[in-house]
């Protein structure tokens, strides 16, 4: 059998999708997913125990979201991934757009904060850690839109059209860094936008809609760039093994498919939640306006009468 100077099987039989989602873990996403669970199911126990609820939801949306990184990075897509452009594809777009909303919407930051127990006066314990984290310069430059819409797009442009993404699919260590910053990229953008955790960037709805429209076109005409390529463009899978018995133009053309594919399903997914949260904030914030006008025997309303009532009398 053939080896790869990144230690995987080269000699591949044809994909199937049987094939492609045979148990075949890596050994770092493994141990990172194993460790989110019990981190997350963890804290969702602690609250338990004292009285505290967590809702369901949130821990279905988590759990959903770990296990979608275990699809592409613990089965065989894993290791198509590395010889065929289309699975690995596959792969960067479930990680980096799928995965990330998924674990937001499990809002683990809030958690965490829920869970962690409080130091002691003068102390800093790993909460304390964490909201200053929150509250720093450096959350407040990597959540802000001038620097999370470019890092979206120089993911795809800069990286797929450079020699990056050779040297980083030459060995595994540079292959598992590429997809922890695929990861990484997905939840800082995904993050200010999905507005479920506290963060320093939290614009209106709005504003978050525009945001999230202003990165999508971009993943479009990449998948439109590859598509309509007339030679491979990158020299990773521009040979792919003959077991697989692929076309590397025509898996290139696969692949752009998939990249275009995927700036609509994620956008419509967020644009579902955002539409939302903004349908639960604006019924908050009525029930607030209800309670307050109770307490005050709704002298708001009394004064606006008053206000048209002078009106009139000026008029007359």
């Amino acid at each position: 059998m053939e080896h790869s100077g990144h230690g995987v099987n080269m000699d591949l039989p044809p994909f199937t999708l049987g094939r492609g989602l045979e148990f075949s873990a890596d050994p770092f996403f493994l141990v990172g997913c194993a460790a989110a669970l019990v981190l997350y199911g963890y804290a969702v126990l602690r609250l338990r125990r004292r009285g505290d609820g967590w809702p369901v939801n949130r821990s279905v949306f988590f759990v959903l979201g770990v296990l979608t990184i275990a699809l592409v990075m613990c089965t065989g897509l894993n290791d198509y991934g590395m010889v065929m452009f289309s699975v690995h594809m596959v792969q960067h777009m479930i990680i980096s757009m799928v995965s990330p909303i998924l674990l937001l919407l499990g809002a683990p930051v809030t958690l965490a904060l829920r869970a962690l127990p409080v130091a002691g006066r003068g102390r800093t314990g790993p909460r304390e850690l964490l909201l200053k984290l929150l509250h720093s310069r450096y959350m407040k430059i990597i959540t802000h839109p001038v620097f999370t819409i470019p890092l979206f797009i120089a993911s795809l442009y800069g990286l797929y059209f450079t020699p990056l993404f050779d040297f980083l699919m030459g060995s595994k260590t540079g292959h598992v860094a590429m997809m922890v910053h695929f990861l990484a990229v997905g939840l800082v953008f995904f993050w200010p936008i999905m507005g479920v955790d506290p963060g320093p960037h939290r614009p209106g709805y709005v504003m978050r809609m525009l945001e999230l429209f202003a990165g999508m076109p971009f993943h479009a005409f990449f998948g439109i760039a590859l598509m309509m390529a007339s030679q491979p463009m990158v020299k990773a899978y521009e040979t792919p093994p003959a077991s697989l018995g692929i076309d590397a133009l025509g898996d290139q053309s696969a692949a752009g498919g998939i990249a275009w594919a995927f700036s609509e399903i994620p956008s419509v997914l967020v644009l579902i939640a955002l539409v939302f949260q903004w349908y639960r904030s604006e019924q908050r914030t009525a029930k607030r306006s209800d309670r307050a006008a109770d307490r005050d025997g709704d002298q708001e309303l009394h004064a606006y009468n008053a206000y048209l009532a002078s009106l009139q009398a000026r008029g007359q």
